[in-house]
């Protein structure tokens, strides 16, 4: 197996202006609504990252065809709600969470037997926060006696709608019991503790179905149909927030990010590197497709400051977290995190992660059960282990901005789940990155 590394030397400064890649998440939604859809959808700006490949190869498996007019340009040939057809093998879903929930919901609607697998990485992570609710519903799936992947969903006799109250907030779970919810009888309804990403309930109704929301609630009626319609993706916050710290965290830094996503459920991170001194104005605002897009201008402060981060915040950037242990490893004072337990069940332990990969760079980084405490100093060279975690990879690869020497990350093959790319737009915009694969 070929193991991929980063070499980054020491300083540097972002500048200029970029695009970073397709939101992940709605690129994702985009291929399976589409194919559900009846008629012909467009996709412009997806993201052609592996996660989203999976998502695409595992729809062509059940009969949609799919045709790649270019990158980031698909053509989906909607089959409808009851349109797909049985898969010859098992759904290999690669490193995607996001696509084995979503679809753990869709499927279980299915007239046939299915099974999604993944890697080492997706076996491990927690599944029956979406089985168990499905299964309330009807549906028929098996985990392994740990509660993970590979799932076996076989038919249900029926599916009947229920209304659930998540113990987390979850864009997958609840998006995944809205997608079973269509198979269902009557009204499928979620309830959650706190915000969580809507891009499903956008999405939806940009595909003509009906979905009541508000504060903590998604509601859809069963047997609504959809009906095709065309995707622009906007390009993906959590992406941009690499560039975002990178910006940060130089002094004197100035850099233009075009054209990015800043969904309300999504935008914790611009307001966490504003409390932190960061200034961030909003330029070109605009809706596409129901998303609201901005064009970012980033300038770095004298000095970052500390901050606390809780809950509500963390909820709001969950996915940008590692970047942000960057921001504060950079940072005047001690900052904490509380209320980030999700992180320990991402692609990695991600507090664990960062914690000894700051430790090794000479931060004092102390790992609590929910976040961190993280005391700003100076970042020295050395080697950091990703553990296969693209978030972590690229974190670290943006933190040698302000190392006092090179920076090896090893294990980053997993960044192209979901930045194709990534190596050479960070070297486009200043940082002196080389990927080095080891066999």
């Amino acid at each position: 197996m070929t193991m991929l590394n980063y070499h980054v030397e020491a300083g540097g400064q972002l500048a200029g202006a970029l695009q970073v890649p397709g939101d992940k998440s709605i690129s994702h939604r985009a291929v399976m609504f589409a194919a559900l859809a009846e008629g012909t959808s467009e996709i412009t700006g997806f993201l052609s990252g592996e996660d989203c490949l999976c998502t695409m190869r595992a729809f062509r498996a059940m009969g949609v065809e799919i045709e790649q007019l270019s990158a980031t340009h698909l053509r989906v040939h909607g089959v409808g709600l009851y349109g797909l057809k049985a898969p010859a093998t098992a759904l290999d879903l690669g490193n995607s969470g996001t696509s084995m929930r979503l679809m753990s919901g869709l499927l279980s609607g299915q007239k046939f037997a299915s099974e999604l697998i993944g890697d080492a990485s997706l076996s491990r992570r927690p599944m029956r926060r979406i089985v168990e609710p499905l299964r309330q519903m009807g549906a028929q799936i098996e985990t392994t006696p740990a509660g993970t992947a590979p799932l076996r969903i076989v038919p249900a006799t029926k599916l009947s709608a229920i209304s659930y109250a998540s113990p987390v907030a979850s864009a997958q779970v609840k998006s995944g019991l809205l997608l079973a919810g269509l198979y269902a009888e009557g009204i499928t309804e979620v309830r959650e503790p706190g915000i969580s990403r809507d891009h499903t309930e956008r999405m939806l109704r940009a595909f003509g179905v009906k979905v009541e929301s508000g504060a903590g609630v998604a509601a859809l009626a069963g047997g609504q149909r959809l009906h095709a319609a065309d995707v622009a993706v906007p390009a993906d916050i959590s992406s941009a927030a690499f560039f975002m710290v990178g910006a940060a965290i130089v002094p004197g830094s100035e850099l233009l990010l075009r054209g990015v996503g800043i969904n309300p459920t999504r935008d914790g991170i611009i307001e966490i590197l504003r409390r932190m001194g960061v200034a961030i104005e909003l330029r070109n605002l605009r809706d596409v497709g129901g998303e609201p897009v901005a064009d970012l201008l980033v300038r770095a402060p004298s000095q970052l400051r500390a901050i606390d981060i809780g809950h509500d915040l963390v909820t709001l950037a969950i996915d940008e977290m590692p970047a942000v242990f960057i921001a504060a490893a950079c940072a005047q004072g001690t900052t904490v995190i509380t209320g980030a337990e999700e992180l320990r069940v991402k692609e990695s332990d991600r507090i664990a992660a960062m914690c000894d990969g700051l430790e090794a760079l000479g931060i004092a980084a102390l790992a609590q059960p929910d976040g961190a405490r993280i005391t700003g100093g100076s970042l020295r060279g050395g080697t950091v282990d990703s553990h296969g975690d693209h978030r972590i990879a690229m974190s670290f690869a943006i933190a040698a901005l302000r190392a006092q020497a090179p920076l090896t990350i090893l294990d980053c093959a997993n960044v192209d789940t979901s930045f194709p790319g990534f190596v050479e737009l960070a070297g486009g915009a200043g940082l002196k990155i080389s990927a080095d694969p080891q066999s």
